[in-house]
């Protein structure tokens, strides 16, 4: 908003009408000595601006100024690093390195209840998978459904999140029986919310859409081999860094609904929101297969409540889910584009 400054300035008068010559020169001398202490203002004002723009800027003007590619060719160097560590460790625990057995080397003497607790919670995983992308399909295939999904008030989102955390609380709250029970059918509730959310995502094309889903699989495959690979507790000590890397994640992503990515600040949020969570929920991975792997041997077969394949696989389907959709979002180019 524009202001505009406006300045008044008195006229002289000569109140005698006889004037003297002296007071004919004080008349003629007062408008001259005006100018010359307005050119002298204007002097110092232009001197003072001069310093002004001649400091350092402030924090704030530091933090809203145009981004120049910084934070996100950070971002991308973080996930080159992380993707090398990963390829690295994929080698070094696949080609049986380590001095420690892993999973995989210690499923050849697995009983056979261990094998049916982890095949279970993988197919559940599976199936959370498909439904998802049935339901994404499904209201991507309807443009009132896809509309309300799109909206960005409060209202809606707040209904959203509700939903998402709503269901997933329920699922995991109802005890695990074998065939189908109120469990399941509230696991495929959930499962078709998330699809919902997901559902947006449809915009950005079929064939990109389906590379993520193939890039996806490929890094859930590789990092779910690693932890396979690794000795069986080596990633079960990142449960706390984990965590408090979520809510850095979970910040940053909500500052960037509020902040452009076209400043520094919101660059920088935008930059964490989806390169970093994309690192972060590759090692909630790895913690989470180790997870399912140590439940599956450790937990008592005569339990009170037995062993729950569903809890189990909402982890790693959440995981995959984060996974993809920042996969996705930098395919489309939002990781580098300026909006």
């Amino acid at each position: 908003m524009a202001a505009a400054l406006f300045v008044v300035r008195p006229s002289l008068y000569c109140f005698s009408k006889n004037a003297s010559l002296k007071s004919a020169v004080l008349c003629v001398r007062s408008p001259m000595a005006n100018l010359s202490k307005s050119m002298s203002n204007d002097v110092r004002s232009a001197a003072r601006k001069a310093r002004i723009s001649a400091r350092s800027p402030t924090l704030k003007e530091r933090l809203m100024a145009p981004e120049q590619g910084t934070a996100f060719n950070l971002g991308k160097g973080l996930l080159i690093g992380a993707s090398a560590f990963g390829i690295g460790s994929l080698c070094y625990y696949g080609l049986g390195l380590s001095s420690q057995p892993g999973a995989y080397e210690k499923s050849m003497v697995w009983p056979q209840y261990v094998k049916d607790r982890i095949r279970s919670t993988y197919a559940y995983f599976g199936g959370s998978i498909a439904i998802t992308a049935a339901s994404a399909y499904a209201v991507s295939q309807s443009p009132k459904l896809l509309n309300l999904m799109m909206r960005n008030s409060w209202l809606a989102i707040g209904a959203t999140f509700a939903a998402m955390i709503g269901s997933g609380m329920i699922v995991r709250s109802i005890p695990y029986t074998e065939g189908f029970s109120g469990k399941h059918a509230a696991w495929m509730v959930h499962s078709g919310i998330m699809g919902a959310v997901v559902a947006p995502l449809c915009f950005l094309g079929g064939p990109l859409l389906m590379r993520a889903a193939w890039y996806t699989a490929g890094v859930v495959g590789g990092l779910s081999t690693v932890a396979a690979c690794a000795p069986s507790e080596k990633f079960l000590y990142m449960g706390g860094p984990l965590a408090c890397g979520l809510g850095v994640v979970f910040a940053a992503s909500l500052g960037s609904m509020f902040l452009p990515p076209t400043t520094a600040l919101g660059a920088g949020l935008y930059s964490i929101s989806m390169y970093g969570g994309l690192v972060l929920f590759g090692g909630f991975l790895l913690y989470d297969t180790q997870r399912i792997v140590n439940m599956a041997e450790n937990y008592p077969v005569y339990a009170h409540r037995p062993y729950d394949p569903i809890n189990a696989s909402i982890s790693i389907y959440l995981d995959t889910l984060n996974i993809f959709i920042r996969i996705a979002m930098l395919l489309a180019g939002g990781g580098s584009r300026r909006k």
